[in-house]
């Protein structure tokens, strides 16, 4: 998924000169191509993330579309007065591309696991939010950020996700997707948890005397409370699943956005997500997902509790 997202850049930038991509800590080879080819609209700047947002906000302010690229725990954590200040308050469009979005970096440790990035972004106002479930979804949203105002946060999952996606398939900024119809039950995910809901739907109606439904949130923010509402108004149980704490992450969202528009259906409502905690374990992604009750048949649980 990074390695579309990137590219997806680089031909952005072949027919807009006014982008200019900044990486921080990223590999040698990272868009080679895009720094053989276009060296002044291409720095690399080391571990420096809190300068690359200062130095983004006063490219943006001169006119240009600067695309940051580092790891989220370190773009969101250590940079968030620099986002806040720099970025958000004056509404520029400055991408922040950040890779390894919740337990991508299991290997690495706590330090590394951006579990509280969707917490953290949402609070700020002017800022957007997108957290894509496969390569075909990444590609068509990052060709939608040009035209973008103001700052955006992507969330880069690792790499090699299922597509779940079609070449076809209607996937715009701020609209949610419909990946599988309900009838009384409801799994709404974000980001490569999409995966886990189409599996847990399966399980679920391959066993019982229903049908799940799964919707699908490309864009956390703004949310689509639209599609949110049509949805969750013909259903009696709904489950949202992500790969972030539960405080003030995805699902906390989604009751808020219905506690607005639609109070009575809070009711309906369950969360799964991990828990308001460091994770102190170390494995592959997979099993830190286990660990901490990320799978389809604990969606499947939660649905029928």
């Amino acid at each position: 998924m990074r390695k579309t997202c990137l590219n997806t850049i680089y031909g952005l930038a072949k027919k807009n000169s006014k982008i200019i991509f900044i990486g921080s800590d990223l590999g040698p080879g990272v868009l080679k191509k895009f720094k053989d080819s276009m060296p002044d609209r291409f720095y690399m700047e080391g571990v420096s993330e809190q300068s690359i947002v200062g130095m983004s906000a006063g490219l943006a302010m001169e006119g240009y579309l600067p695309y940051i690229n580092t790891i989220s725990t370190f773009l969101t954590r250590r940079c968030f007065e620099q986002i806040a200040v720099d970025l958000c308050l004056h509404k520029l469009p400055v991408k922040l591309i950040g890779n390894g979005g919740g337990l991508v970096y299991a290997p690495l440790g706590p330090t590394h696991q951006a579990i509280e990035d969707i917490s953290i972004l949402r609070t700020l106002p002017n800022m957007s939010i997108i957290a894509p479930c496969d390569a075909i979804e990444m590609k068509k949203l990052i060709e939608d950020t040009v035209k973008l105002k103001g700052p955006l946060y992507v969330r880069i999952a690792r790499g090699g996700e299922k597509i779940i996606s079609k070449e076809k398939d209607k996937i715009k900024f701020g609209k949610a997707r419909l990946l599988k119809k309900p009838k009384n039950y409801l799994i709404i995910s974000t980001g490569v948890t999409a995966q886990l809901a189409l599996d847990a739907a399966e399980i679920f109606n391959s066993t019982q005397n229903d049908v799940c439904g799964v919707l699908h949130f490309n864009t956390i923010k703004p949310i689509d409370y639209k599609n949110l509402i049509k949805y969750t108004k013909k259903v009696k149980r709904i489950v949202t699943i992500e790969e972030n704490v539960l405080s003030g992450g995805f699902g906390s969202l989604i009751l808020e956005t219905l506690n607005f528009h639609s109070p009575k259906d809070t009711s309906k409502v369950k969360k799964i997500g991990l828990a308001d905690k460091f994770i102190d374990k170390y494995g592959t992604q997979e099993e830190l997902f286990k660990k901490n009750n990320l799978t389809a048949n604990n969606i499947v649980k939660k649905l029928l509790k």
